[in-house]
């Protein structure tokens, strides 16, 4: 009935693999675990110890190919038609978190995403911009996130029938940079897939420090430039993406790259801090879009 399917690399994936093989087996339904690790650098010994559990397997890949084929690799194994995707680095808030998926696992052929939180704790310095950012941005009431259902989708945490995974999948044709998941909610509206958003969230464990968090972003805006540049993203879609097509009508660009140089060093250095300005951080990402244009 049910594949929980996870892509892993550079993580210890048995803390996740354990809790979730406990709350399944609850519920009494059939269910396999698979947790596929794309080449990783660094080896986890424990995460073998997945292949112990029934139902589950481990597997490292030989190769690293990257964040959207491993995830249709994934869907291409399972041998159930509902398919549950999680992240390696997020663990459930609520021990019913597979139960409340269960009653979603009938005839009705939809997409159900459940949320995701951050711990309230404040990270350490240097993980508080990723903190921040998620808190603000992507950790959102499922209320709000039905009102605006594809742009709220991240891929972290959904369930999806079989039958319409065949049909949108993800994109690998893309370079393995960022907004893979962004472009996969695009599909679904272009299909008019319904998502449904309930009130079933896990915790983002994984917080990058800032250095990497600026190395993703950076990257994340270069693919998103790639997507509409190829005319497979509509650039109204996503905010960031809008608010720059209006700095290219207006013939700014050349003003916003030039702030960009000027002010960089110092949006930076409070992005760095423990409290930073999103603000700032939307201004930082529009000069780098800038940046790229002028290029």
């Amino acid at each position: 009935m049910l594949s929980i399917l996870i892509p892993s690399y550079n993580y210890n994936a048995l803390s996740l693999v354990s809790e979730i093989h406990d709350q399944v087996k609850r519920s009494e339904i059939p269910f396999e675990i698979i947790c596929l690790d794309d080449a990783s650098t660094n080896l986890f010994s424990e995460n073998e110890k997945i292949n112990l559990l029934a139902n589950c397997n481990y597997e490292m890949l030989k190769k690293n190919i990257g964040r959207s084929k491993i995830r249709n690799l994934l869907a291409y194994k399972a041998q159930y038609d509902w398919l549950l995707f999680l992240d390696v680095d997020v663990f459930p808030k609520d021990e019913d978190f597979i139960g409340r998926y269960v009653p979603f696992l009938n005839d009705e052929i939809k997409i159900v995403n459940g949320g995701i939180l951050y711990q309230s704790e404040k990270p350490e310095k240097s993980k508080v911009l990723r903190w921040v950012y998620g808190k603000n941005r992507e950790s959102i009431h499922f209320t709000k996130r039905q009102k605006n259902p594809y742009l709220s989708f991240l891929s972290l945490n959904f369930l999806i029938h079989k039958s319409f995974f065949s049909t949108v999948s993800f994109n690998e044709s893309l370079p393995n940079l960022r907004h893979e998941d962004t472009l996969f909610s695009y599909n679904l509206m272009q299909n008019k897939f319904t998502v449904e958003h309930i009130n079933n969230p896990i915790y983002h464990l994984g917080l990058d420090d800032f250095e990497v968090t600026i190395k993703k972003e950076n990257e994340s805006l270069i693919a998103l430039k790639n997507l509409i540049d190829n005319n497979l993203l509509d650039p109204d879609y996503i905010k960031i993406a809008k608010v720059f097509e209006i700095i290219k009508t207006l013939k700014l660009v050349f003003i916003f790259n030039l702030f960009y140089k000027m002010t960089r060093s110092i949006i930076l250095k409070n992005l760095s801090s423990n409290k930073p300005i999103l603000f700032l951080f939307d201004l930082y990402r529009l000069g780098y879009l800038s940046s790229l244009q002028r290029k």
